[in-house]
Parts: C-alpha cells; structure tokens; sequence
C-alpha cells in the first residue's frame, strides 16, 4: 500500500524543481521502464499492477492497486507499472562524429521524438541548450520509448558551445543549399531551432553551412515541417551519404 508520503512524492517529480531537488524522475509503461532497469540508471522503487518484473528485487519491487497507480501516475490513462529512477551525474560530452544541438525545443514530445532518432541513426550525443524542456519530464521520458538509456544528453550555454568546438555547425533554415545536392561530411554539429522560432539569432551567426530541405508540393507554401520530422530527414541523409 502507497503512503501518504510516497504519493506526494511521486506526484510532485512531475516538476522539474521537485525532480532536481530530489535528484529522482519516473518512468511509465513496461518496455521504458525494462529498458532503463536494464540500462546504467538506477532504479529507486518500482510500483505495478502485476506480479512482474520479477528481475527486480522485492525491496525495490511493490504490487500495488489500479486505484494507487492512478494516484501517481502523470498520464490520463495509466499503464500497468511506474518506476522511479536516480537522476545520474552528466556524462563528458562526446565531441565526435554527428552531434545533434537543440536551439530552445520546448514540447516534451518533440523532444522525446528527436532523442529517439539519435537512437536509431547512431548519435551518441545530444546537446540541448538550458532553454531546451527537461530530458526527464514525465512526457519526455515516455516519449523517449527507452532510447533515454542509450543517448548521452547535456545541458550546455549552447552560444558557447557552438563557439569553442571545432566542428562543422550546420543548420537548417527555409532558403539554403538544397541537402540533397550537398555533400555531407561524417562529424558535425546539427542545430535544430525552436519549433515557433527557428534557430535563434544569436546561434544562426555561428552556422558555417545552412542547408535546407526542399520542398516538392506543386503549391509551394507549406510554411516549415515540425521540428521532429526534419530532424529525421537530415539525420537520413547524413547516414545515408555516409
């Protein structure tokens, strides 16, 4: 049976100072929360519906109601189980190969989306500015689909970032070099700018190759492509030309 304590706990980890005063964030739903019991994070307690996950030792592990679990969880129809999980210290930043930079993305699920990319093309780093939405937001960690476990994600000043590396910056913007007709190297820096906003100004001074991905419809006036699905298309074409 949940307490009192352990439910406003959980509860209030769906905010990002309670998450960081506590060190602790939560994942829902049996595949996410597998992935990161397997991965390096350190799971605190795990709460499920069900008699699973019996990997999980049972000072770590409570059964607990359909009614409890509704209680904490963060989503309008819960999954079976929720885990709360240690936030680890930042890893060193990987400065090789293609590194992806996020200029300011502020909804959960785009960024959950993006990280889930970097998975599946390969990048093992991703930068976000502190402007970025949090990596352990509820709706980003569920999102994520468990590629949160295989991704290294710092938060940096993005402007001095930018500044100091000694790769290639690229950014996308409406009316650039068509990436397609552009030869792609193998390390670099891909910026993607805020889904209202673009890149910001400050950041578009230190892009030394802007691409653009063109677009084919007859009526040319789609206004941009969500950032989530552009990124998914230049990460392609990175890889496939490499």
């Amino acid at each position: 049976m949940l307490s009192k304590n352990q439910i406003k706990l959980i509860s209030s980890l769906q905010q990002k100072k309670h998450r960081f005063a506590n060190q602790l964030f939560f994942a829902e739903g049996v595949k996410v929360i597998q992935e990161l019991v397997k991965s390096n994070f350190e799971l605190e307690h795990l709460y499920t519906t069900n008699e699973d996950f019996t990997d999980v030792t049972s000072n770590k592990r409570s059964v607990i109601s359909e009614n409890e679990l509704n209680k904490i969880s963060a989503l309008s129809t819960p999954n079976t189980c929720l885990a709360v999980f240690k936030i680890p210290l930042e890893s060193k930043i990987i400065e090789s190969g293609l590194v992806v930079a996020l200029d300011s993305i502020r909804d959960p699920g785009n960024l959950g989306t993006i990280l889930r990319l970097c998975d599946w093309f390969g990048i093992q780093q991703l930068i976000c500015s502190k402007e970025t939405v949090d990596i352990y937001n509820p709706k980003v960690v569920q999102a994520t689909m468990g590629s949160i476990a295989r991704v290294n994600v710092n938060y940096v000043d993005l402007d001095t970032f930018i500044t100091k590396t000694k790769l290639p910056v690229f950014g996308t913007f409406m009316d650039s070099e068509n990436i397609y007709k552009t030869t792609l190297p193998q390390e670099g820096i891909i910026v993607m700018g805020n889904e209202a906003n673009g890149i910001s100004e400050n950041i578009e001074k230190l892009i030394t190759k802007r691409l653009t991905i063109p677009r084919f419809g007859d009526l040319q006036i789609t206004e941009s492509l969500n950032v989530a699905t552009a990124t998914a298309i230049i990460l392609s074409e990175f890889r496939r030309q490499n």
